[in-house]
């Protein structure tokens, strides 16, 4: 169930996180979600690391509020690496 709830947290997640950080980003809604969706990954990897995240046994405000997190640091990161 882990894996399964952070990518549908990710495609959420993307989804929040482009309307928290409106921008013009090449791609559109498919690179959105899949930013989303490694943003989640990464978030709940690094909440774990940090001994906030839990582990995900199913749908939880934590699990979500981590994956939105997660999205807009990738989202943030990847505009970062697209203006270089």
């Amino acid at each position: 169930m882990g894996i399964i709830a952070w990518i549908i947290f990710g495609l959420i997640a993307g989804v929040i996180a482009k309307f928290i950080m409106p921008g013009r980003d090449g791609g559109g809604f498919i690179v959105t979600c899949i930013l989303g969706v490694v943003g989640a990954v990464v978030g709940g990897w690094l909440a774990t690391m940090f001994g906030i995240g839990g582990t995900v046994s199913g749908f939880n405000l934590q699990s979500f509020l981590v994956a939105v997190v997660g999205a807009i640091l990738v989202l943030l990161i990847y505009r970062m690496v697209r203006r270089a």
